[in-house]
């Protein structure tokens, strides 16, 4: 795997849209001080890969606050027509 991609980045949200063939995940980045944000990267997923990173996170979220307690939500998140940010 590339260095540049095994040192992964840091977003601060992500935005979910749909269609009937692909789910669309938006990561994005705020930058301090700059209305505009941007989208750092996109990942296209058919509906059974996005069925299963769902399940592998809700299963990574569960053994982590095993471990380490609940995450607590600071901020609701938004739930658009299409869309969820997250």
């Amino acid at each position: 795997m590339a260095k540049q991609t095994t040192n992964g980045k840091a977003f601060e949200y992500a935005l979910v849209n749909h269609s009937p063939s692909e789910f669309v995940v938006d990561f994005i980045q705020l930058m301090p001080g700059v209305q505009q944000a941007n989208v750092r990267s996109r990942v296209i997923l058919a509906p059974l890969h996005a069925k299963r990173v769902l399940n592998a996170l809700q299963q990574n979220v569960a053994n982590y606050e095993q471990q380490f307690g609940e995450i607590k939500e600071v901020e609701p998140f938004v739930v658009g027509q299409n869309n969820v940010q997250a």
